[in-house]
């Protein structure tokens, strides 16, 4: 049985030549080396890192906190009507150039007019009874005097006391007359003033010297008066000086300082940097979003008037300057 079966199992258990096992697994090892080799090579030639080298050199380097903020005037006031009325007139437009005191508009003054003369009727009656009421008491103090003097000549025989006590009453009463009549005159003349004030006021003047920037009002138009005055003008003094209030992120806020220089930039005009300074850092926080910020007030020239209240600017504060610093290029 041993015979028969062998020569069927001589190919499984009596493997080839030694010669011929050693060649196949070299080959297949090569050929993963040289295909290994390949993909390497492959890879580098597209995708490898290239590097550049730049020279290190000594110059200056400004460090700088960068934020946005928005332009305003150095002053910007809001002109309101105390007085109820119908606007007769506007004086201005939008832009105009104007000095303080200039009347900008002015409300119907027929009202105030008729106002203004009654108080003055008033004042004049008043007047003529305080002049009555001085005669009076002219008159009487003469009669008690004279009464007084007859007393002394007769002994105080004449006249009665009676008579003498009714001449002191009648002083008496004079003078209070007179004193009431005064007090009169007086809160005619208050009136009177009031009146002449409110006339005044419906002449509605600019407190400023600058440029009317809004004008909310037309000629009839009714101007409604309450606890708060109505805006009818938004002014600006000179402009060539402007404000920037930008907010600083409480990351940077120590590093600003007040005196600082700095420059900004406004889409309106691209390119273009204005110089600025910095005035005023604020202590007090502004949270927006869970953002805390610090408004920094900062001085601006604006002598072409290139720049408007309002625009919306991104400065750079340069809160450090490092000379002679090894600089290296940016990637």
């Amino acid at each position: 049985m041993n015979d028969e079966t062998s020569p069927r199992l001589s190919p499984t258990l009596n493997p080839a030549a030694p010669g011929k096992r050693r060649k196949t697994p070299i080959a297949l090892g090569a050929l993963v080396l040289l295909l290994a080799g390949w993909l390497a090579l492959s890879s580098n030639s597209n995708n490898g890192a290239r590097y550049i080298t730049e020279a290190i050199s000594p110059g200056d380097l400004a460090v700088t906190v960068s934020a946005i903020g928005k332009l305003y005037p150095t002053n910007q006031v809001d002109v309101g009507s105390e007085l109820s009325g119908i606007v007769e007139k506007v004086f201005v437009e939008e832009n105009d150039r104007i000095r303080r005191g200039r009347v900008l508009a002015r409300l119907d003054l027929s009202r105030l007019n008729d106002q203004v003369l009654k108080s003055q009727s008033a004042l004049l009656a008043a007047g003529a009874q305080v002049a009555q009421m001085q005669a009076t008491v002219k008159e009487s103090r003469t009669t008690l005097a004279r009464l007084r003097r007859l007393s002394e000549l007769s002994g105080g025989t004449m006249p009665s006391p009676s008579d003498l006590d009714a001449a002191e009453a009648a002083a008496m009463r004079a003078e209070a007359n007179e004193a009431n009549a005064r007090a009169v005159a007086a809160q005619a003349a208050a009136t009177l003033r009031s009146d002449q004030t409110n006339l005044s006021k419906a002449s509605i003047r600019s407190p400023i010297d600058g440029i009317v920037l809004t004008r909310k009002i037309e000629p009839g138009q009714t101007v409604a008066a309450s606890l708060q005055a109505p805006v009818l003008f938004t002014l600006a003094e000179d402009l060539a000086r402007m404000k920037l209030q930008v907010d600083v992120d409480e990351a940077d806020v120590s590093q600003v300082k007040p005196g600082q220089a700095a420059y900004f930039t406004v889409d309106a005009w691209p390119g273009r940097k204005y110089p600025a300074e910095i005035e005023r850092v604020g202590f007090g926080a502004q949270t927006t979003e869970g953002v805390v910020t610090y408004k920094t007030l900062l001085n601006v020239a604006n002598d072409d008037l290139s720049l408007r209240p309002g625009m919306t600017a991104t400065a750079e504060i340069a809160t450090a300057n490092l000379s002679s610093a090894l600089l290296v290029p940016n990637a």
